[in-house]
């Protein structure tokens, strides 16, 4: 049984709205831009009235706190359901591909790389640094098992290798190639993954 089936109705409304809500900050911060999204933006894109948003959220910086919390969630369970016997590797590219995904439906803003007050803001966040460092951990170990099976480059550090991963997710390649190129998603996911592990297999 879900969490949400065992609230009362009142409640589940409200969590469901909650979600809409956070729904709608993802498009507009992956869009806009957190310096340009507004309150009356959100309030709008989820179809709600501004004090009522304000009953979920008191600031956009909550919103976008509350927006990569739940990144990190997706991607934290998305790891939990692979199969273990899976690889490093094989697992890195199962990650890239579903962060790639969510990114060809406007689903990953990239706001801790677009201003230091974004970073700082972000920060102050528990809960988001705690979700940060557990994917991080989880990578980082993915990565070594990977270099220990010769399926990746070894002479590379592994922060240099989980960097370069990072950065696949937010290339604006992805960009020119939806918009410009004439590829299906299915296509840059595999172009994307290619570019990305051919350039550090083992």
């Amino acid at each position: 049984m879900s969490i949400l089936s065992k609230l009362s109705f009142k409640d589940q409304a409200f969590k469901l709205r909650e979600q809409t809500v956070l729904d709608a900050t993802t498009r507009l911060l992956a869009s806009k831009g957190f310096d340009l999204m507004t309150m009356d933006d959100v309030a709008d894109g989820a179809g709600i009235s501004k004090p009522s948003l304000y009953k979920h959220f008191k600031s956009k910086e909550d919103l976008a706190t509350e927006v990569m919390i739940r990144l990190l969630d997706g991607a934290l369970t998305y790891l939990d359901g692979l199969e273990e016997t899976l690889g490093g590797r094989e697992k890195l590219e199962s990650l890239l591909e579903w962060a790639l995904r969510v990114r060809l439906e406007g689903g990953l803003p990239f706001l801790p790389s677009t201003s230091p007050q974004v970073r700082e803001m972000l920060t102050r966040s528990l809960r988001y640094v705690q979700r940060v460092y557990k994917l991080h951990k989880q990578l980082q170990g993915m990565v070594e098992q990977a270099k220990r099976a010769g399926d990746i480059r070894s002479d590379l550090p592994t922060d240099v290798l989980l960097y370069t991963y990072y950065s696949r997710t937010c290339d604006p390649a992805v960009d020119y190639m939806k918009d410009y190129g004439r590829y299906s998603d299915d296509d840059i996911v595999s172009h994307m993954r290619a570019i990305l592990f051919a350039g550090i297999a083992g």
